[in-house]
């Protein structure tokens, strides 16, 4: 066996001593718990058009209003569309309610999907308007709130029978997103107003405007109801997460973010906020150290005009779509989002995308 001078064998000690700090460094980094792409599953089909998506937590299943085409069903283990449901054309947002196994969706032409939620079976198409933007679910009075920005107006049904039960007239043409606080109200946000408006769900009554101070334009909305606090994605000219108290309605603080912003996500087991802004094509994320402060987690890249979103509570997954598109100016272009903003997508390039830590 070779030997070697003691002196040089304490040599290489000392420099794999040295080394060993910036070898733990750099694999520490590569161990960073940041939001990257899982998978990318892009679908066969004309040119699409899309706009909320709702996932099932108790399987492995996301809705897509897919406008147009419906309401999708797709896989995310087998990553494809098992089903588009019976009845549910021109479908733009899903809501679930697990509690009596139905789902209903919001249709552009003031209509409902009524469906069970377990075999995914119509059971019936309501109308209650003439337009229509969402929906979303007051889990308090047990009633589903569907936004109508044509109609100025919000119109109600008991989740339950699928029964109509009345409306109440807003003052805006476009009315967001929207988030029950558990105590039988409602906060909405209306963007061409710049305002989040109080409603008592089952008394159908207006009882609060908040102007949102600093936030242009508030689209996407989540809250918290243990610090009683609403977060507002903002398309100002410089985007922001808003923060604003329930109470008050005073805006509490403004957090930068990506432009193109449309889905706000608050996670409660974590403290964080999601935001998915569509232009900036980003992932914009914030942790709730305090109910007043505030501190970036991170900012992950995602894809151009992916802006809606589906958290899944359990394993933190995120789940958007997009497609390829082109701003042709032959036809009207959206410039209220950004300056060319596409109005053609492309055949086969629609997209469902999984991004995971």
């Amino acid at each position: 066996m070779r030997s070697f001078p003691a002196a040089r064998v304490l040599r290489h000690l000392s420099l794999a001593a040295l080394s060993m700090p910036i070898a733990l460094s750099a694999a520490n980094a590569s161990a960073q718990p940041f939001y990257h792409l899982e998978s990318a599953t892009t679908l066969k089909g004309k040119s699409p058009d899309w706009d909320y998506v709702a996932l099932d937590a108790t399987r492995p299943i996301l809705f897509i209003g897919r406008r147009g085409d419906g309401a999708a069903v797709f896989d995310l283990i087998k990553k494809q569309i098992v089903k588009t449901l019976e009845e549910s054309e021109d479908a733009g947002a899903i809501r679930l309610v697990p509690e009596f196994d139905l789902g209903y969706t919001a249709n552009g032409d003031g209509t409902s999907t009524m469906f069970k939620l377990s075999t995914l079976k119509t059971i019936k198409r309501v109308t209650f308007g003439k337009d229509s933007d969402s929906v979303f679910y007051d889990p308090k009075s047990k009633q589903l709130v569907f936004t109508m920005g044509d109609g100025h107006a919000l119109a109600f049904m008991d989740a339950k029978t699928g029964n109509v039960t009345g409306t109440l007239p807003v003052d805006a043409n476009k009315i967001d997103g929207s988030a029950a606080d558990g105590e039988g109200n409602m906060f909405i946000a209306l963007r061409d107003k710049n305002k989040v408006i109080k409603v008592d769900v089952a008394q159908r009554k207006l009882l609060a405007e908040y102007p949102t101070e600093g936030c242009a334009q508030p689209t996407g909305l989540d809250y918290d109801p243990a610090s009683k606090h609403i977060f507002v994605g903002c398309r100002s000219e410089k985007p922001v997460l808003a923060v604003l108290d329930a109470a008050s309605g005073k805006v509490v603080t403004t957090l930068p973010i990506g432009h193109g912003v449309d889905g706000v996500v608050f996670d409660k087991a974590t403290h964080q906020i999601y935001t998915s802004n569509g232009v900036d094509a980003n992932l914009v994320i914030y942790a709730q150290e305090t109910p007043d402060s505030y501190k970036l987690v991170e900012a992950a890249t995602t894809r151009p005009y992916a802006r809606t979103m589906a958290l899944d509570p359990k394993t933190k997954k995120v789940y958007t779509v997009t497609a390829e598109g082109v701003a042709d100016p032959s036809k009207k272009i959206n410039t209220g989002v950004t300056q060319f903003y596409p109005n053609t997508y492309y055949d086969n390039t629609f997209t469902v995308l999984t991004y995971t830590r």
